[in-house]
């Protein structure tokens, strides 16, 4: 074949230090540690931990009353098999494109990702009456809970009162603002933002008729929803990508800082990240393979938003149930990485596959997906189809004119910046001198040698600058 063959080893190569890897895969993958402050928490400590490991294992081996419950030996079995995934975790699986605040915790957010693949995959293959039997055994609350005690919002839109519109302004609301501004902090592009909320609403208003909590108000979609809390979620967190891509990184290792105060302060910016930088989804050079990547994020993303609400519903929990909140957090975290992984995907060339924690969120979408046709038969035979191709349309319709608007705007900033003014052949020399990176030293050297036999007509010291210079088109 005529490509090029890549090793491990040339990846971590052909750049100055770990962290300028960029343009090559392992940096996603198994992105190095450069600054190194205690060296206690990065090198490896194997026995001691599996030393650990059987101590505590003994222990609870040979301490704990079996005969009690089988419901606690349950969940303490459960227990036990989460941490020693996780311990397995952080000594096997790659650390992602993040280290801060340390390597341990992505690569145990990889495996908590991972069992919950297992777990879909496992649930793909029970009855109904299975899964909800263990979700009641879980919480026994859930035996008579119904989808009808949820509070409803699309009643009587034209009674537009204060009241009633502070009344909307409930811990979801907050929900929606402290969730966009956490997607402006990963996906950093207000086009693809915009793009992606407008397409949320339109999914709402789309399957109201199938998710009665999905029938809101148009006050509620249009002002409330996309302007207000999503809106400013949007606006705060690029402000805050802005600040840090602004902001001048500067490591210390906390073994050089005096003071307890700084060895504090030090500590905390270990969770903040180590360097920062705009993403550049959209090129105006790029092929049609870039925008239909774009698309298919936006795409799917929205099948993971959806899949919360439909899961929700088909197994019937509340919103704010330790289920569905884990869940939610737990996709907080994977998105991030696989954010960042199917960024580099999409715009480095060099970067021929997609990162691990990528292709497990994408996987986990799709299962979930698969879980919600599966069981969710009687409510999608309600389905209207003329409803399912307008959703469809007019995901495709904002996701291109999301696309197209950004790169016109793109086109338009850039143009207004680098359009040249109407200048005079002196002023176009001045202007290269004050910018050309010659000394006054050199300037002189050159003077000196280009007049050293003076002749009738010498040129003085400018005409010799501006002869010298190649002019600008």
């Amino acid at each position: 074949m005529g490509g090029r063959k890549r090793s491990q080893s040339e990846c971590s190569e052909g750049s100055e230090h770990g962290s300028d890897a960029s343009n090559h895969f392992v940096s996603i993958n198994e992105r190095p540690v450069d600054d190194i402050s205690l060296e206690f928490f990065y090198k490896p400590h194997t026995l001691l931990l599996m030393f650990v490991c059987v101590v505590c294992l003994t222990y609870t081996a040979f301490t704990r009353d079996e005969t009690k419950s089988w419901n606690n030996n349950v969940y303490t079995g459960l227990i036990g098999v989460t941490i020693f995934f996780m311990i397995v975790s952080i000594l096997t699986l790659p650390n992602g494109p993040f280290t801060r605040p340390h390597p341990s915790l992505w690569r145990c957010i990889l495996g908590l990702s991972i069992m919950y693949l297992l777990l879909l995959q496992f649930l793909v293959h029970q009855d109904y009456g299975t899964i909800k039997a263990a979700i009641v055994w879980l919480d026994p609350k859930m035996a008579n809970y119904t989808v009808d005690s949820e509070k409803e919002y699309g009643v009587d839109c034209w009674n537009i009162t204060w009241a009633r519109l502070y009344a909307h302004l409930d811990w979801f609301a907050f929900g929606h603002y402290w969730g966009w501004g956490m997607k402006a902090l990963i996906i950093r592009h207000y086009g693809l933002l915009w793009s992606v909320s407008i397409m949320w609403e339109l999914t709402e208003m789309v399957f109201g008729h199938l998710l009665p909590n999905f029938y809101e108000c148009w006050w509620d979609n249009l002002v409330l929803d996309v302007l207000v809390c999503n809106g400013l979620g949007i606006f705060t967190g690029m402000q805050v990508c802005k600040f840090l891509e602004m902001r001048e990184f500067k490591w210390e290792s906390i073994k050089n800082i005096s003071g307890a105060q700084g060895k504090f302060k030090r500590a905390l910016l270990q969770f903040t990240p180590e360097s920062f930088t705009h993403n550049r989804w959209l090129d105006p050079h790029s092929g049609y393979m870039r925008l239909i990547a774009v698309i298919q994020f936006m795409l799917i993303w929205q099948m993971v938003e959806l899949n919360t609400f439909f899961i929700k519903h088909i197994f019937p929990m509340p919103a704010e149930h330790p289920i569905c909140v884990f869940r939610i957090l737990l996709f907080g975290l994977i998105s991030a990485p696989s954010t960042r992984q199917y960024y580099t995907y999409v715009t480095d060339p060099k970067c021929k596959r997609i990162g691990t924690q990528c292709w497990v969120f994408i996987m986990v979408g799709f299962s979930e997906l698969i879980l919600v046709l599966k069981f969710g038969l009687e409510l999608f035979s309600h389905t209207q189809i003329s409803m399912m191709m307008l959703w469809l349309a007019l995901n495709i319709l904002v996701s291109c004119g999301g696309v197209f608007v950004s790169m016109e705007i793109y086109k338009w900033r850039h143009q207004a910046v680098e359009q040249p003014k109407d200048m005079t052949v002196e002023d176009k020399v001045n202007k290269f001198l004050e910018t050309s990176e010659v000394d006054e030293d050199e300037e002189q050297e050159t003077f000196s040698r280009v007049t050293r036999t003076p002749t009738e007509g010498t040129p003085t010291k400018e005409n010799v600058r501006k002869r010298n210079v190649k002019l600008p088109a």
